[in-house]
């Protein structure tokens, strides 16, 4: 199973928040290969994916953040109209939920990239590997 390693950090929505995360993982020679931010209120959830996980949880938990590590599936999708549809059909078909995602496009590699948080992560490897969508592994995230 190709899981990837996702950081989520906890942090108050303030100024120049995002900007001491980015710093903690740039002084730490930690490079963000894809990022979302979800604001709740007075908080907010930076979650990314990174070259170095171990490298970037040990950084900003030592930085004084709070932080955690999830277990997300990293998709290679086709860069098309439709090419969503095709993973998010092929999941729910399967009775496996989305529970957050994210993408972003490599104009180096000429790929599409979704990174997915789902219920059931064994299955949702499954269906997608029989559908023939292509898993990314953790070296290709570092290389990226």
């Amino acid at each position: 199973m190709e899981v990837i390693k996702q950081i989520s950090v906890f942090a108050e929505n303030k100024p120049g928040r995002m900007a001491r995360v980015a710093r903690t993982l740039a002084d730490a020679g930690v490079n963000i290969r894809a990022l979302t931010i979800a604001e709740a209120g007075d908080f907010g959830v930076i979650r990314m994916v990174v070259d170095d996980t171990e490298r970037g949880y040990k950084a900003l938990h030592d930085g004084g953040f709070t932080v955690s590590e999830t277990d997300v599936l990293a998709v290679e999708l086709k860069d098309v109209p439709g090419g969503l549809y095709e993973i998010a059909n092929t999941l729910g078909m399967n009775n496996v939920n989305v529970d957050y995602a994210y993408a972003f496009v490599t104009a180096k590699f000429k790929r599409a990239m979704l990174i997915l948080r789902v219920d059931d992560i064994q299955r949702a490897t499954e269906v997608l590997n029989e559908a023939g969508v292509r898993l990314v592994t953790r070296e290709e995230i570092q290389q990226i």
